[in-house]
């Protein structure tokens, strides 16, 4: 592989399983035809609305009229208009009805725009609606994180729209007007990291002002005899020529009254400007709002869609500028209204978020259209249920919000606010003192909603959960939970049915409970088993004991509690009298944990059992080939059968760790392919490629379990055969198969719960089990640590930062409590120097991880009053080099110390102590260690954050991103002094808000997900034309479940973007790759890695529009990004780097390339080892800018050492060293020709005659080529023939693969799968 990145993408087994459920099971052909009934054709029809021209719009017939309404009230000419109906032919058309079912609607019919009544619900919304027309260019609710609105900055430096829409400058050749210095703190070597560049200020926000102040009027509501002639609310508007006027909004319209602040006379103004829009009227009375409005509108309408559409959950901004309050009606009303929570209570306002949730999962599902209609709203339904829980949390901790039972002291209290539950994080009535008292009952919710995700993703019909949203505010954990119907009537003990309410000491079971759970026991790999309850009685269960099934109202069968759906950790849950294995005991296990509820995750289980079914298939072929041999021997065969058996009987461990280490890679990339592997590896009965493709989906769902009976002929029939049914006995009972016949491993989740019991008779089960869970142990320390290690030195796993350190764990099953152990790991690698970056960023995000658990009960303590001053002092001490920060307690509090004293504070957020203020910077750091010390088992020898910094190479501006990005601080954005040793960096006026951090479950489009895997499969086996053909089809079916913005459609497009690149469509790459972008910033957010490699894509297809500046630009953003978020010493920076100088030598400016493509080849020498073939491009990229600047020693230096390594690691006959060593003759003649024309001027001075030399300037080709060389982007001119051979080759390598890699999971934010084209 000569473009070395990323030969590997591993896949994130879990999220490629979950949305197997069977759904897809009629394989690609049946959903491609499917696919086509959903898009009907589209037609036209014309629209006329009232005072403007009749216009064409494209509909399609699956829209409801009410989009056509969406669409008018965004269109620039008909924006004003919200109350109106469409009518065909004099009917009214129903808002809610499809185009297709309307009679006569067809290609070219006309629908009129008809002005309606108001009614005070209309005037509201007409209101709301011109406020969001004027504010449409304000970034202030993004930075406010409300209404789904968020950051995105991408315009400003592209200047506009890239695609053909934006005025473009000319095209032809940019070079000479681009000024290409970047700034200083974005060259190579420099130290200074500015946060203010992290939100460039848009222009187009500086707001044109249409109006001072429109607000709700202090005469409102109207009187009885007022309401009688139709005036529904009155606004008092102030316009910008200082005209104070007052409005009414009546059924008719809105007309200016007579009233003024102090004297009500409703009476029509003369004239009083009747008008149906609000716009219209103000655009009579005030020149500027006309003039402004309309400009506004234009620039609203030129932003790319993107830009302003609302994405799917709320993303958070942890900068902001200081942004002037304005008086704003909406938002004061809003505040009063729902977001306190009265119209939360106004019955008819409410949403019953459980039965909404319920309904939904009950839609049918039988084919492609259906399943589609049923997951969009599943997804809609979840996001609104995340929102309306974040809010209800936020108000329940502000104290906004009764409690069920006030009587309770504060931790204790339950509260119900817009028909959702909210439970606070604390041990109530010592619920979990077995478990660990509050740190329990802080993990439990967690646990519970990994579980909930889980059940949810198997999605057994008649089996039901709880919505489920967990909320970190301020300090404290909320559970919001939709409530099932008839619970709170009556007694816990009366309604569980199923499961046992006191951890197993009454346990209870029922019938249709044990038959639902039975279907998920196969993919979720829970054994169904006995416990004894407290009459020693046997009862069944097929899930954890605390599982609770509960029958509602509305005879649904619910479960709850999931907190154990997935099997305990033994490495942090000491048992007396059990023994860890050695692999285990080795890395300092068993270790106490803070609770008892550590379990380990889905994908390790997933990838323990993908593990342990490769070894079952090695030895049964193994014994099976040894049965071959002695029949031809005519030998003893039972006794070779023992003697295999033994080894793996005695210990089962020693043999599985030679086989973890061996096939490490086999065992931990376990792929979605691999489930068809096996039969290969058994030399089973031949499979045909397509085959393996269709039933990919469905098994590893269920975990390749019934492999060996059903797909596998081999073993089908030999099972008749008594030796050979021997044979698969002795490999089942090696492996742990919990079946005798066939390879079937499931778990027991209730093994080691404190307080269960098993039947005697169920004794050899339970120590089968607990070896299991042994082997589980040690298997995430011997197999997943190495191998996730291992893909960080080749360079498959690339994590920048702590949200992608965190993802990288999580897809090979490694939770974050051994994050420890892994660095301590890397610690004792031989290949230390090259995971530096990894290192760096793993004690960064252990420090501020142990910061976040200190910075939670530092909170708790804090009144609301004294927010700002305490996150400001916490900063201060955790990130200030200032030796004492003191903490300005605000002054009027300490007066009033007195009188609060006396009433106890009942708001759970309400705690009113002054011992926050206490804290010193020494004090922290030593918890920080301590912390560290008893959580992560790993040692920091720091006693303050200039030591950690000095020690680990840490940047402050990184530490401050990820401490707040993970407690939810939003900080103003301004240049920060850390360093000063004089005064503290933060003031209380510096800290702007505290966000809530959420958690919930996503919902996955899942055919959409097979269509782009598919894709990826087709990509990779070199048919990019059908693979571009399904991802287009893939990115159809996400827009159809997630609407427009989504982390999976971003993916997609980047992936549609690199297709069309490659295919040769340069401006549709452009156009995809844009949105690619703005949908990054949009939902994962302006700084996130994944965000930063998609400013690096654009940039390249922005070069290859001839689009140099923008290029530049793009690539010097990502460069700032990166290097705030996690410093210059990274791998990906090198990529970067050699972007920026390629660019930079192609418009010729060789000293300021020179310095990036250094830094980049220091990088690579450093991450890559000095023998890389990455290594030698760079020393190819640097001779060639020396050569540009005529400095033909130095070109002719690096050239040669990158002409060593092409010999050394390929050959001399190699087409890359042969290339390199033409080069380097150039290089020589042109040195030579060089010298004599110097020794020529020194001979004969100012008279010589000079040969001329050429100079050239290099190609913009040729730079294209190198920079998709760097890229991993390579062209392979073929012949027809070529490509029919290449593709034979590919699938005979794929079949010898046994299949074994699968594609790029959707969130790997790594080189994508083109590098994967081998040009060898």
């Amino acid at each position: 592989m000569v473009n070395g990145d990323g030969a590997h993408g591993h896949t994130d087994e879990a999220d490629s399983k979950q949305d197997g459920n069977g759904e897809a099971d009629g394989g690609e052909e049946s959903n491609e035809q499917e696919v086509i009934v959903i898009q009907d054709t589209g037609f036209t029809v014309k629209i006329q609305a009232p005072g403007t021209e009749p216009f064409d719009l494209q509909v399609s017939p699956q829209e409801m009229v009410q989009e056509i309404h969406q669409v008018l009230m965004d269109r620039e000419d008909t924006c004003h208009r919200t109350c109106f109906s469409l009518q065909l032919d004099g009917n009214v058309l129903d808002n809610f009805a499809e185009l297709k079912s309307i009679e006569g609607l067809q290609e070219g019919s006309l629908l009129k725009v008809v002005e309606e009544p108001y009614t005070v619900r209309e005037a509201r919304i007409h209101v709301r609606h011109i406020r969001d027309l004027l504010k449409s260019l304000d970034p202030s609710d993004a930075y406010n994180g409300v209404d789904c609105n968020s950051l995105s900055f991408l315009s400003i430096f592209t200047d506009g729209d890239l695609g053909d829409s934006g005025k473009r400058k000319k095209k032809g050749n940019e070079l000479e007007q681009i000024d290409c210095t970047p700034p200083e703190h974005i060259l190579p070597g420099s130290k200074e990291r500015p946060l203010v560049p992290l939100q460039p200020q848009n222009k187009d926000w500086k707001p044109m002002q249409c109006l001072k102040v429109l607000t709700m009027s202090g005469w409102n509501p109207p009187p009885g005899n007022r309401k009688m002639h139709g005036d529904l609310m009155y606004l008092y508007i102030v316009t910008v020529e200082e005209r104070h006027v007052s409005v009414t909004a009546s059924t008719r319209g809105f007309y200016l009254n007579q009233s003024t602040t102090y004297t009500f006379n409703p009476k029509p103004a003369n004239p009083s400007f009747l008008s149906h829009s609000l716009v219209e009227l103000l655009s009579q009375i005030s020149p500027a709002f006309k003039k402004n409005f309309t400009a506004l509108q234009k620039k609203r309408v030129q932003r790319h869609p993107f830009e302003r559409i609302a994405t799917p959950f709320q993303v958070y901004s942890w900068t902001a500028p200081q942004v002037d309050h304005a008086m704003d009606c909406v938002r004061a009303e809003d505040a009063y209204t729902s977001r306190l929570g009265y119209e939360e209570h106004i019955p008819g306002q409410t949403r019953d978020w459980n039965e909404e949730l319920q309904t939904t999962r009950e839609l049918p599902r039988k084919n492609l259209p259906e399943r589609l209609l049923r997951e969009r709203a599943i997804f809609k339904v979840h996001s609104d249920f995340a929102a309306a829980a974040t809010r209800g949390a936020m108000a329940v901790i502000d104290g906004n919000v009764m409690a069920i039972n006030p009587g309770e002291e504060t931790r204790m209290q339950m509260f119900i606010w817009n028909n959702i539950f909210f439970s606070l994080g604390f041990d109530v009535r010592d619920h979990y003192r077995e478990l660990g008292g509050d740190a329990a009952a802080h993990a439990a919710p967690t646990n519970d909603l990994n579980g909930v995700r889980a059940y949810g993703a198997v999605d057994v019909e008649g089996l039901y959960t709880l919505g489920t949203v967990v909320v970190d505010y301020r300090g404290y954990r909320v559970t919001a939970q939709s409530i099932i119907p008839g619970i709170l009537e009556r007694e816990q003990e009366q309604s569980v049915i199923y499961g046992s309410i006191d951890f197993g000491k009454t346990v209870v079971s029922h019938n249709k409970y044990l038959e639902l759970l039975e279907k998920t026991s196969r993919p979720l790999k829970v054994q169904r088993h006995s416990v004894l309850n407290e009459k020693n009685d046997t009862v069944e269960l097929c899930s954890s004991v605390e599982c609770k099934g509960i029958i509602g109202n509305d005879g649904r069968h619910y479960i709850l509690d999931l907190l154990r759906t997935f099997p305990p950790d033994l490495n942090f849950l000491p048992v007396d009298g059990e023994v860890l294995p050695p692999e285990s005991q080795r890395q300092g296990f068993p270790r106490q944990h803070r609770h008892r509820l550590a379990c380990l995750r889905q994908e390790l289980i997933e990838a323990f059992v993908e593990h342990r079914y490769l070894l079952f298939m090695k030895m049964a072929a193994l014994q099976l080939m040894q049965q071959k041999a002695n029949k031809d021997t005519k030998s003893d065969t039972p006794a070779i059968t023992e003697t295999s058996e033994t080894p793996s009987e005695n210990k089962p461990d020693t043999t599985q760790t030679q086989t973890a280490s061996s096939d490490s890679l086999s065992a931990t990339d376990a792929s979605t392919d691999s489930t068809s592997t096996p039969d290969n590896s058994t030399s089973a009965a031949p499979q045909t490629a397509t085959d393996g493709e269709e039933s990919s989906p469905k098994p590893t769902t269920n975990g390749p379990l019934e492999l060996t009976t059903t797909q596998n002929g081999e073993c089908k029939s030999p099972l008749e055969d008594p030796k050979s049914r021997e044979v698969v006995l002795n490999a089942c009972k090696a492996v742990g198969s919990i079946s005798n016949t066939s390879f079937d491993i499931r778990f027991n989740p209730d093994i080691f719960s404190p307080g269960v019991r098993f039947p005697l008779d169920s004794t050899d089960d339970v120590q089968k089990q607990k070896q299991l869970l042994k082997d589980a142990a040690a298997f995430l320390v011997s197999c997943q640590i190495p191998s996730l290690v291992k893909d960080c030195l080749d360079h498959s796993a690339v994590p920048m930062d702590g949200a992608t350190l965190t993802e990288a764990l999580h897809q090979r099953g490694i939770n974050v409590r051994y994050l420890g152990t892994v660095l301590d790991f890397l610690d004792k690698t031989p290949a230390k120097a090259q995971l530096e970056h990894f290192f760096r960023i793993g004690i960064s995000e252990l420090i501020t991880r142990c910061a976040k658990h200190i910075f939670k009960t530092y909170l708790q303590g804090v009144e609301l009053s004294a927010l700002s001053a305490a996150v400001s002092h916490f900063l201060n001490c955790f990130l200030s080099s200032f030796p004492d920060a003191v903490a300005h307690l605000p002054p009027d509090e300490l007066v009033s110390r007195r009188k609060s004293r006396k009433r106890r504070n009942r708001v759970p957020g309400g705690g009113d102590n002054t011992a926050w203020a206490s804290l010193t910077p020494s004090e922290l750091w030593k918890n920080i260690s301590s912390e560290a010390q008893s959580y992560y088992y790993f040692t920091i020898q720091c006693e303050s954050v200039d030591q950690v910094v000095e020690k680990y190479g840490l940047q402050k501006i990184t530490l401050l991103r990820e401490i707040s990005v993970k407690t939810g601080i939003q900080i103003l954005i301004k240049e920060y002094n850390f360093d000063s040793r004089h005064k503290p960096a933060f003031t209380e006026e510096d800290i702007l808000n505290i966000f809530p951090v959420v958690k919930h479950v996503n919902p996955k489009a899942s055919d959409a997900f097979h269509f782009f895997q598919s894709g990826q499969a087709k990509v990779q086996q070199g048919f990019l034309k059908e693979g571009c053909e399904l991802i287009n089809e893939a990115l159809n079916l996400f827009n159809n479940v997630y609407g427009a913005m989504h982390v999976e459609i971003c993916a997609c497009l980047r992936l549609l973007a690199r297709l069309n690149y490659i295919m040769g469509d340069h401006p549709e790459a452009l156009s995809n790759q844009q949105k690619a972008v703005l949908m990054s910033e949009r939902v994962l957010g302006i700084e996130h890695p994944n965000t930063i490699q998609e400013y690096m894509h654009l940039a390249l297809y922005c070069f290859a529009n001839g689009q140099l500046s923008t290029a530049l630009k793009l690539l010097y953003r990502a460069r700032y990004l990166l290097l705030m978020v996690c410093g210059e010493d990274h791998p990906e920076m090198a990529l970067l780097d050699s972007n920026i100088g390629l660019v930079l030598h192609g418009v010729m400016e060789y000293d300021l390339s020179l310095r990036f493509l250094e830094n980049a080849l220091t990088i690579n020498t450093k991450y890559h080892g000095p023998r890389s073939l990455k290594v030698a491009l760079s020393h190819h990229l640097v001779a060639r800018v020396y050569e540009s600047k005529a400095e033909f020693r130095s070109a002719l230096q690096h050239e040669k050492e990158g002409y060593t390594i092409y010999k050394n690691q390929m050959g001399e006959a190699h087409e890359k060293t042969k290339e390199s060593s033409e080069y380097l003759k150039y290089l020589t003649q042109q040195a030579v020709a060089l010298q004599r024309t110097m020794n020529e001027i020194y001979k004969n001075g100012s008279n010589a005659s000079i040969m001329p030399l050429k100079f050239t300037a290099p190609s913009m080709a040729s730079v294209l080529e190198q920079l998709n060389i760097i890229n991993g982007i390579i062209f392979i001119p073929l012949s027809q023939k070529d490509l029919e051979n290449l593709k034979a080759e590919v699938q005979r390598r794929q079949q010898l693969q046994e299949l074994g890699k699968s594609e790029e999971p959707i969130e790997d934010s790594h080189p994508e799968l083109e590098d994967k084209i081998p040009i060898d």
